[in-house]
């Protein structure tokens, strides 16, 4: 299912009983977060929130703000059109696991997959809604038609309008008491590489310095930052372009872990059915999506001495502190007439991202599996703020086939900040962190099944000794296996005759 604005998402969720709306002025300086991060922790990740009043610095905005719309698994399958999202990774398992036919009958049936994909390329279009409004910082604002009175998607009396938007008057959330400023959190960022003209959309926060002026918080393992070493090294300015809104489905195409070259919007539009339509860009030449609400343009300069970005209460729990990162300079803003503002927070779990995340893995496990066909599942718990911990379980048919799978998966992608990876046989719920924890204790000798492995680490790891390099720990829970320096029968688990229990159950006894 395609939605065409972040309002149209926002209506579908209210249809559904999906969305809870704050009538009344919340300040977008704390308040939103303490408000939505008690959502977000409620049972199965709460209700989204569209807050129709929010204020900057006491003055009430045109733009509302809607958060928390993905946090949850139901969500996340509505914003994939699906009734669940195993439903969604199990069509794109019988994709990548499609094979030349052998007759007329399988030719239509891989016919029949193969007609999504006309879907996934994405097309050029000469405008579109984003660009409603167009304020450039060269040139006074222009507009097709008067500021509206207030959004289409909310019931209240008109709102105040503002002259032009700019980065001090937009309902940029300051999250946590120690941020060091306003950071947009559910940004797109599109840069592109300046040899090859490869694509990339990723998903890096944003301080806000000043009316025209952000930190990028792209990191150095980070496909942008590949793109940004390019520019300095030849000295040109850098084009980058930032959306908000639009399809919900942009926000989990620019997390997820695709192969560096491989462009998200074809994921999106696969996703969504529908050709991501895109429309270039008013003040440089990178295209973006034409029904997205926000889109802020500009450049970075590698002339410019990097600038120090943060702190902010990040994914982890904690804080990160400042660090140097290139600055955003913005030649242009511009939205929809009727705009919200996309946002999320994040801090200690479980939060929004939980679901965003735990999606991702769902939905590549086929992907793992054409490499590790032992694979059964792979669980992130929340406790691990994604990359901390990894439980995986497998078919174990031979010894160390554990270690195979722990050392495969930390060279793939993102997988590489895996601090902790817990491998369980394949009868062992890795989503039930309490099944998990129990085989751990009781199937492993600590220093026999253990290995320490060192390699890149999450910049954003507070706890490793020097930034962006750590050490790794494998545990191989599984059952052991002659070959494995165990040298005793493996005793059974306990476990009740099904025939007493298929009894008692008829018997009414259970």
């Amino acid at each position: 299912m395609a939605f065409e604005s972040f309002g149209d998402w926002i209506r579908h969720l209210e249809e559904a009983g999906e969305l809870r709306r704050i009538r009344e002025p919340v300040a977008t300086e704390l308040e939103i977060t303490a408000i939505a991060d008690r959502e977000m922790k409620r049972p199965g990740g709460g209700q989204a929130l569209l807050f129709e009043k929010p204020t900057v610095n006491g003055v009430v905005t045109p733009f509302p703000v809607a958060i928390n719309t993905l946090g949850s698994w139901s969500r996340m399958a509505r914003s994939m059109g699906s009734d669940s999202v195993d439903a969604v990774a199990a069509e794109l398992g019988a994709l990548v696991k499609a094979k030349p036919p052998s007759d007329l009958r399988e030719a239509l049936r891989l016919l029949s997959l193969g007609l999504d994909l006309r879907f996934a390329r994405p097309r050029t279009v000469s405008r579109g809604a984003c660009q409603d409004i167009v304020h450039r910082f060269d040139a006074p604002a222009t507009r097709t038609e008067p500021w509206p009175a207030a959004p289409v998607i909310t019931e209240n009396s008109p709102t105040p309008s503002i002259a032009s938007p700019t980065l001090l008057n937009l309902p940029i959330l300051h999250c946590w008491p120690l941020d060091g400023g306003r950071f947009l959190t559910l940004p797109c960022v599109v840069t592109q590489d300046p040899d090859t003209g490869d694509r990339n959309l990723g998903m890096y926060r944003v301080q806000i310095y000043d009316d025209r002026t952000t930190g990028l918080h792209w990191q150095l393992q980070k496909v942008a930052a590949r793109h940004g070493r390019r520019y300095y090294e030849t000295g040109r300015r850098m084009p980058v372009a930032i959306f908000l809104g639009g399809d919900p489905v942009f926000p989990f195409a620019a997390t997820a872990p695709l192969p560096d070259g491989l462009d998200e919007f074809l994921l999106a539009g696969y996703l969504r059915k529908k050709s991501i339509e895109l429309v270039k860009c008013v003040t440089n030449d990178l295209q973006v999506p034409a029904n997205a609400d926000f889109v802020i343009e500009g450049y970075v300069d590698p002339k410019e001495p990097l600038r120090d970005e943060g702190p902010f209460g990040d994914h982890t729990g904690y804080y990160t502190l400042p660090e140097p990162y290139p600055v955003f300079h913005i030649t242009a803003i511009t939205h929809r007439h009727d705009a919200v503002y996309p946002a999320t927070i994040v801090g200690r779990p479980p939060m929004e991202d939980f679901y965003i995340g735990a999606a991702s893995v769902k939905l590549f496990l086929p992907i793992f599996r054409m490499n590790f066909p032992e694979i059964v599942d792979i669980a992130l718990p929340a406790e691990g703020v994604f990359h901390n911990l990894v439980v995986v379980s497998i078919r174990k048919t031979y010894p160390m086939q554990a270690y195979k799978v722990m050392h495969g998966l930390w060279g793939m992608g993102q997988m590489m900040f895996t601090k902790y990876i817990i491998v369980v046989d394949a009868g062992v719920n890795v989503h039930n962190t309490s099944e998990v924890l129990f085989h751990l204790c009781a199937n492993t000798d600590p220093e026999r099944d253990s290995e320490f492995a060192r390699g890149p680490a999450d910049v954003l790891d507070h706890a490793t000794s020097e930034i962006a390099v750590g050490s790794k720990l494998g545990i191989d829970a599984t059952k052991k296996l002659p070959g494995e320096g165990f040298r005793r029968p493996w005793p059974p688990l306990i476990r009740m005759d099904p025939a007493v229990e298929d009894r008692l159950r008829s018997l009414g006894k259970l």
